[in-house]
């Protein structure tokens, strides 16, 4: 389970320091003049301006620990490199196919690792995707208009996305596709699925499975049903347990378990 909430922060003509020489220093500075900050590298000017996020990058421990602890009392979020246990987030490798960016971390563990993780996703991902992203912003007015209720158009939209939709992100071009499928888009029509598990295991869950959890309104489970699976599902998916009445909306998943059935 994870025991980080990974966020994108907008930082865009905002005040960050950045602390420390060498080529390590430089390519945190590089990184965040590239998202349009304002880099301070003297703490307490950093301090005064309003910053609230500080990168340490120091060879010597004794003043990396020293420069964390004065930027946390000056209430500020800190990353230490190669320091994981001073840390309070973390930069992850980044798949930029702006606006769309793709993050990839390892909580520290390994930087490498996440590289590499970046570099195979850099062949899946064409680099229309960013173009895909922004037709889709310029047209949710018209998406709305066509599809008032949110649910409808979440449907509609993961109908499209989806492998093989009219517009499949991983295909080149989807983009061009968007008007055309906006004249005809229709929603999923409300779907009841049952799946049950083989195992408590969650990289056990088909492929077929894993997107239906992550595609459901609603998912319906037997309480024995461990966390791990049902962090699967969307964090605003609605849950209820197999013996709770649930509404007939959207995509419905229903998750029993293999060993000792309760029919709902």
């Amino acid at each position: 389970m994870m025991d980080m909430l990974p966020l994108f922060l907008r930082i865009s003509g905002r005040p960050v320091v950045v602390l420390g020489e060498g080529a390590a220093a430089e390519a945190k500075r590089r990184l965040v003049e590239r998202a349009g900050a304002v880099v301070y590298t003297d703490l307490a000017e950093g301090a005064a301006a309003g910053a609230r996020l500080a990168f340490i990058v120091h060879d010597d421990e004794a003043q990396a620990n020293a420069d964390v602890a004065l930027a946390r009392r000056a209430g500020m979020l800190v990353n230490a490199t190669d320091r994981p246990a001073l840390c309070d987030f973390t930069v992850p490798s980044i798949l930029d196919r702006s606006p769309v960016l793709v993050a990839v971390g390892t909580g520290g563990a390994s930087a490498g690792l996440a590289k590499q993780l970046r570099l195979r996703l850099e062949a899946l991902l064409p680099q229309s995707l960013g173009a895909l992203a922004e037709a889709l912003q310029n047209a949710r007015a018209a998406l709305r208009e066509r599809f008032p209720d949110a649910g409808d158009r979440r449907r509609a939209l993961d109908a499209a996305l989806t492998t093989g939709g009219m517009l499949d992100p991983l295909v080149a071009h989807s983009a061009g596709h968007v008007a055309a499928w906006l004249e005809g888009a229709t929603p999923d029509k409300a779907e009841r699925v049952h799946i049950t598990l083989r195992t408590d295991d969650p990289d056990d869950l088909t492929l077929r499975e894993a997107r239906l959890l992550g595609a459901a309104d609603v998912v319906i489970h037997d309480p024995l049903i461990p966390k791990a699976i049902l962090a699967r599902a969307r964090a605003d998916a609605h849950r209820y347990s197999l013996k709770e009445p649930a509404p007939a909306a959207g995509l419905t998943v229903v998750l029993e378990r293999a060993q000792g059935r309760i029919d709902g």
